[in-house]
Parts: structure tokens; sequence; C-alpha cells
């Protein structure tokens, strides 16, 4: 497809200096883009490519001052790096716009509802009363369980399972190889050690805009749901356990976990490989330092921990300085205690 420096610039608000007829078919990194492709520039560091790179159309900020003539049509806006994103976006959305239609092989319940411009790939499994919103898009090898809703413009990129009975809202991305509504870990030992499983019947409920990584599980609830609330933004290969809450626009990295029953407030960051038990609360704007292990709630909003066990980060952080000059404290101490006796014997 191709896009005129007036098309770009109607959709991103932005001021054209140049040619409003320059075209693009594709995006490039500055530092690398050739005629024909879109770049921007928002990192002061990367402004020397502005002067040689070989892109025919540069988004930039209002406030970029050049230095010297610039080859390429420039589009200005308050914030570059926002408007290429938001450019990124539109680019996907007609992309997906083109993507309709049914293939086969793939089965499709006949009490499935499907909404309009859906596309359903090969090899998909549609179970009974599957509800499909519009312009969704289930990709090749898809399950859907008997009573799972899809909210319009959800993508589920190949190989999301999706068991009975969970909902997916509006706008949600699920990719590839993620399970939603996997039994909880719930067994009750007994008197011969053994344990007794616990049914889960509970469900999964995605709320809109979240995003889903590569390969998470999200487990359903023993009863009632678990709940990724909306804006929520999970990395590759995380964890979530039964019954646990998290709260509106949370982001956590790759490789966490969270235990059953943990609610987390909205806006809290959690680092890649952190661990949190079950049953806590963590509270709005949390933040987790990475390979954090919580095993305490955090009450305090916007509260910082990091270490395992966790605790608060600025009392880590002091603690880490005192550790790296224990030496140094050692040498000193020894010191003082020969000072001490050699007045002490003075003394005698």
């Amino acid at each position: 497809m191709q896009f005129s420096a007036a098309q770009i610039a109607l959709l991103i608000n932005g001021k054209i200096e140049g040619d409003p007829n320059a075209s693009v078919a594709s995006f490039g990194k500055i530092e690398e883009a050739v005629q024909g492709q879109l770049a921007f520039l928002a990192n002061p560091k990367y402004e020397e490519h502005l002067y040689t790179t070989g892109a025919s159309i540069i988004i930039v900020n209002d406030s970029l001052e050049l230095k010297q003539a610039v080859g390429a049509t420039l589009i200005r806006v308050p914030d570059a790096y926002t408007a290429f994103a938001s450019l990124l976006a539109k680019y996907q959305e007609i992309e997906a716009q083109l993507l309709t239609g049914v293939q086969e092989p793939s089965y499709i319940s006949k009490t499935a509802k499907l909404g309009e411009k859906v596309f359903i790939g090969a090899f998909a499994y549609l179970g009974e009363g599957v509800v499909v919103g519009n312009q969704a898009k289930i990709h090749p090898q898809v399950y859907l369980g008997n009573n799972v809703r899809v909210g319009e413009n959800t993508v589920l990129h190949p190989g999301v399972k999706v068991y009975h009975n969970c909902v997916i809202g509006a706008n949600v991305t699920i990719h590839a190889g993620s399970v939603i509504g996997g039994d909880g870990f719930g067994f009750a030992p007994q008197a011969d050690g053994t344990f007794k499983k616990v049914p889960q019947i509970g469900n999964v409920v995605v709320e809109d805009y979240v995003e889903i990584g590569v390969n998470c599980a999200i487990d359903r609830a023993t009863i009632g749901s678990t709940i990724i609330r909306k804006g929520v933004k999970l990395d590759n290969l995380i964890q979530i356990a039964h019954n646990v809450d998290i709260g509106h626009y949370t982001v956590i990295a790759a490789q966490a976990g969270v235990s059953g029953s943990t609610k987390i407030g909205s806006g809290a960051m959690i680092g890649g490989q952190a661990g949190i038990v079950g049953h806590l609360q963590i509270a709005d704007g949390a933040r987790i330092n990475a390979q954090s292990g919580v095993t305490k709630s955090i009450k305090t909003k916007g509260g910082a921990v990091t270490g395992s066990p966790a605790y608060d980060y600025t009392s880590a952080l002091r603690s880490q300085v005192v550790s790296r000059n224990l030496p140094e404290m050692e040498k000193k101490l020894k010191e003082l205690e020969e000072q001490i006796k050699q007045l002490l014997a003075e003394k005698v």
C-alpha cells in the first residue's frame, strides 16, 4: 500500500515540510531506511542519521531544529514516537480489515454466532454457543471451548486456547500459544498423603484493551472469575493463577508468576521473573522489581519493593550500599579494637 506525505500528515495531525506528494510503501529505521520508506526521529542520539538517511518521509518532533538541509519530506508533530506508534496501529488496522472470511478446514458449531467481517483461520475450532464479535480475527489452530465469548476487534493469534465459559473482551490481543482458562492448581491433601483435586468451575474474564503475550497461562477460578481488567499488558511466559484479580492498566514483564487469589491494584508495574505468593493485596501503582519474591501485601499506594523476600526498595538500596562497604567497615572495626586494647593497656 502506498501512502503520501499528505495522507500521513492527515492521519497524525502533522505539519509537512517538503513535498506533500512524496510517497512510501513500508517502514524503516532512520539509520537503515531507503527510498520509499517512512522513518521517525524521537531520540536525539539518532539525529545525525536525519541528514544521511534514504527515507522518503520522516516524522519528527515540532521542537527539532535542523542543523543542515534534509533530503526527505518531514512531518512535524508534538511527539514523534507517539505519532509513529499511532500510525503503525492504523496500518495494522487497515491490514486487518482486509482479512475476513472462514478458511477451510475449520469446525464451527451450528450454535456458534459470528459477527460481521470476522476471520476464522484454518483448523480453528469453535464449540457450542461460542460468540465472536464483529471484525474479530481468529487465526489458525485457535480453540474456543463451549460458550466462549470474544469481543469486537479482538485478535487471537495461532494456537491460542480458550477454555469453556471464558469471556474475552473487545480490542484484546492474545499472542500465539497462550492458554486462557486451564484449571487452577487446587488439590486438597488427604490423610493418606494423596491429593484430591478440587474442581475448578469458575472462568476467566479478560476485559477490553488487554494484550497477552506468547505462551502465557491464565487459570480459571475455582469459583467465580479470574479477572484481567481493562488495559492490562502481560509479557510472554507469565503464569496467572486461579481467582487472581489484576487491576486496570497494570503491566507485568516476562516470566513473572502470581499465585492464587492475589489482588493486584491498578497501574502496578511488575518486573520480569518476579513471584507473588497467594492471597496478597498489592496496592495501586505498586512497583515490584525484577526477580523479587513478594511474600507480604504491599499496602502503600505506589510502594516499591525489591529482593527475595522483597522489601522496601529504598531500604534495600541502602542495605546494598552497606553490604558493599562491609570489608572496609570490618577493617576499621579491627583497627578500633586494637586502639581500645592499647588504651586499656596504658591505663593498667
